[in-house]
């Protein structure tokens, strides 16, 4: 299948109009230096072996995130959900499809990002995290985002904007502004959960304009000398 016609079925996915981008770039796997290299293995295992918040015995596994160590974009979703906790992995299943359409329409391969979520345990019957339960995870999130260093984070979902940005405002409220996370001021921007976006289509006009800004302020960032 050519390019052309992944770009149209991405498109499609996302029940947005077709339109044509400039070529791709090549994407080519970052490597991370030795010693954040080290650094991961052990986060791996701290975050495996985490029985903080009482979640880890009711779950599978825990689901650590994926993808690119060094990207320059971080994904962060809710909580696994059930297919998440069988295979370990974040974003699968239709939610999964549908995020990657979402991130290949702004030409984001999925393995050229990092995708983790605020919360590395499954919580029972997939009912929304608790405030405790966020809070003792969180700290390995921001571990996370220190190692990656992104430039950018498209925080999906009600709750991983809310924690991440440490307040109580709507999702609503939430979208359409840069935020800024941590010491670095790393631009954050909010937009709906592919899992929500499944149940309510009409609102994926909506995600797409938060996709689009969210290049546009990748963009920006990227065009300020460091």
């Amino acid at each position: 299948m050519t390019d052309a016609a992944l770009r149209a079925r991405y498109l499609d996915a996302l029940g947005i109009d077709r339109w044509v981008l400039r070529r791709s770039p090549v994407v080519t796997a970052n490597v991370a230096p030795a010693s954040e290299s080290d650094a991961w293995p052990a986060l791996v295992e701290r975050v495996a072996a985490c029985t903080r918040c009482g979640l880890r015995a009711g779950c599978t596994q825990t689901v650590f995130g994926v993808g690119d160590r060094a990207a320059e974009w971080l994904v962060v979703g809710e909580a696994p959900g059930a297919e998440e906790d069988a295979c370990g992995e974040p974003f699968t299943g239709p939610a999964g499809q549908l995020l990657d359409a979402m991130l290949a329409a702004i030409d984001l391969p999925r393995q050229s990002v990092f995708i983790t979520n605020a919360l590395k345990c499954r919580p029972p019957e997939d009912r929304d995290p608790r405030p405790a339960e966020l809070a003792e995870c969180l700290p390995y999130l921001a571990e996370q985002v220190a190692m990656v260093k992104p430039k950018i984070i498209l925080a999906f979902g009600r709750v991983a904007a809310q924690n991440l940005l440490a307040t109580d405002a709507t999702l609503g409220a939430l979208r359409g502004v840069v935020h800024h996370y941590g010491p670095s001021s790393i631009p954050v921007v909010v937009t709906y959960h592919p899992a929500y976006l499944l149940r309510s289509p009409g609102e994926k006009r909506k995600a797409w304009e938060d996709l689009k800004f969210a290049r546009r302020t990748h963009a920006a960032n990227d065009a300020v000398p460091s």
